[in-house]
């Protein structure tokens, strides 16, 4: 069976929609669009202008459909979910992984945050759930594709037990970086994750009472504490994990990361991965020269994310 005959072909959801105590999931026409861009909304903009996406309704489906609808097409092998900690190279990662014809790199999508955190389902409907649109993503929509690659958002460490219960034999990247360097891109551009109450703070690990006892700087070293710590508690448990860090070059990272996950590429494609290297991570047309951070000093207590950064740079020599 080919994927191209079917009605389905090149459409996938991309929004958990509750309505009238109902669900439902939004679809989108991908067209011949990749996701090629950093990250999976960017993609799905690009997709919006296609007449299919352009009308004044929504194309939706009930949760049944999508799960009966996933098992009509093929699907390329999930080879690896990548964990990250947030300005920590995961982006110029999958950047670099997508120049590969071979991969589906999937960078970030919101409805798998939709699903992974929501209370709308029973645990068994939600793990099916969960596979079938990993599924409808990483449908075979060229010939030369093989490999489909998850990188998940920052807070997703915490479901890393949840998702090893569903995918045992999948490896999983853990990516992190120096916290000062993480902190003070931060400070540059704060990520919603690091900004007191626009994410639940239980997502993280956080109480109310830690809240109030830290400044607004100190929250965002406080997430980023919880990061570490959750890196660390899985990868002292699991056995198909490894670990990448970011300040130990990203080709290295590259090539590790490809070789963990037990994918021969040719020589070209290597090639076409390590060249993306050399380009700004979220724009390939600029020449990457470094990050330029602020000089100050951060009004931040570096200690206990030091001690958690040494454990995490022991773990790799261990490795």
């Amino acid at each position: 069976m080919e994927n191209i005959n079917h009605p389905l072909f090149n459409w996938i959801p991309v929004n958990l929609i509750e309505k009238d105590n109902e669900i439902y999931f939004e679809w989108i026409y991908l067209a011949d669009i990749k996701y090629a861009e950093p990250f999976f909304d960017e993609t799905i903009t690009k997709c919006k202008s296609h007449d299919f996406n352009s009308k004044p309704f929504k194309v939706i489906s009930t949760v049944d459909n999508l799960i009966d609808w996933s098992n009509d097409l093929i699907s390329v092998e999930l080879k690896s979910f990548v964990f990250h900690v947030s300005r920590c190279g995961s982006t110029m990662l999958s950047q670099s992984l997508a120049t590969s014809l071979e991969n589906v790199m999937i960078s970030e999508a919101p409805i798998i945050d939709q699903i992974v955190r929501s209370t709308l389902f029973r645990a068994d409907e939600k793990s099916t759930l969960l596979k079938s649109v990993l599924n409808l993503l990483g449908q075979k929509r060229f010939p030369e594709q093989r490999n489909l690659i998850i990188k998940l958002d920052a807070w997703h460490i915490f479901n890393a037990d949840y998702l090893r219960s569903l995918f045992p034999e999948t490896p999983f990247a853990l990516l992190y970086r120096n916290p000062t360097e993480v902190l003070k891109s931060h400070q540059k551009m704060m990520g919603m994750h690091m900004v007191p109450n626009v994410l639940p703070s239980i997502i993280f690990g956080i109480s109310a009472k830690e809240i109030d006892e830290v400044s607004f700087e100190q929250y965002g070293a406080l997430v980023l504490e919880k990061y570490f710590q959750g890196f660390l508690d899985f990868y002292q448990t699991d056995q198909n994990v490894v670990m990448l860090n970011y300040n130990e070059g990203m080709k290295g990272v590259v090539e590790k990361f490809t070789s963990f996950i037990n994918v021969c590429y040719s020589n070209e494609e290597l090639h076409k991965m390590f060249e993306r290297l050399k380009k700004h991570s979220k724009n390939e047309t600029a020449v990457f020269s470094g990050d330029l951070y602020k000089e100050e000093v951060l009004q931040i207590d570096f200690s206990r994310l030091d001690i958690l950064h040494e454990k995490l740079n022991n773990s790799l020599v261990e490795y």
